[in-house]
Parts: structure tokens; C-alpha cells; sequence
């Protein structure tokens, strides 16, 4: 599968933005789906993950009540709602797809990336 991610740019802090990941390929709906990020000078990290339904989420401490990932199967899509924003959420978003049925968090699950979008939240 093939995913491309979308929606990143420049906001302030305290403000939105919506991530968007296409993906292309084999179907969607087999695969869980995780958003990843990383910050300059830091290692890649996991921010949130869906299960293949959607009825499953999970979400790193530091994102828990400002972002909501969701997945909309019939259009081979899944998003990353980034609420409240702060500066220490600037980095580069990372979608991932990953063959299974679980909610993943570690990187070496998934088998598939995209190319990332900067996110920069200033002050």
C-alpha cells in the first residue's frame, strides 16, 4: 500500500490543523493505521493509532484529549485532528500502515510509510 500524507503547514499556538493520509493499493481496511512524528534532533516517536474498524484508538500521553485520529474506509483515508496545538508539537507527521489487527505502537510494526509534512506550531 501506498500512503501520501497531506494538511500540515504553520499555525499558532493553541490552534487546528488537520492531517490527511491517502492511501493507494491493496485495501485499506486491512490495515491498522498510525500516525508517527519527529521533532529535530529527536528519534521518531508514535502519536496515535486506529484500529482497521475504527473503533479502536490509542494516543501517546502528550496528544490524549487534543488530537483524534479517525479512518474513513470508503475513502481510503485516515486523519489526524491536532487540537490546542503547542510549540513542542512542531515536527514532521509520519502516516503508517501496518499488517495485522491490533492497534500498534511501535515503529516496527508497520510496513509502510509515507513521506511525512511539517507541522510547525510557533509562540
Amino acid at each position: 500500500v501506498h500512503v501520501v500524507e497531506s494538511g500540515g503547514g504553520l499555525v499558532q499556538a493553541g490552534g487546528s490543523l488537520r492531517l490527511s493520509c491517502a492511501a493507494s493499493g491493496r485495501t485499506f481496511s486491512s490495515y491498522t493505521m498510525g500516525w508517527f512524528r519527529q521533532a529535530p534532533g529527536k528519534e521518531r516517536e508514535f502519536v496515535a493509532g486506529v484500529s482497521l474498524s475504527g473503533g479502536s484508538t490509542y494516543y501517546t500521553d502528550s496528544v490524549k484529549g487534543r488530537f483524534t485520529i479517525s479512518r474513513d474506509n470508503a475513502k481510503n483515508t485516515v486523519y489526524l485532528q491536532m487540537n490546542s496545538l503547542k510549540p513542542e508539537d512542531t515536527a514532521v507527521y509520519y502516516c503508517a500502515a501496518a499488517d495485522g489487527t491490533a492497534v500498534y505502537t511501535k515503529q516496527m510494526r508497520y510496513n509502510y510509510w509515507g513521506q511525512g509534512t511539517q507541522v510547525t506550531v510557533s509562540s
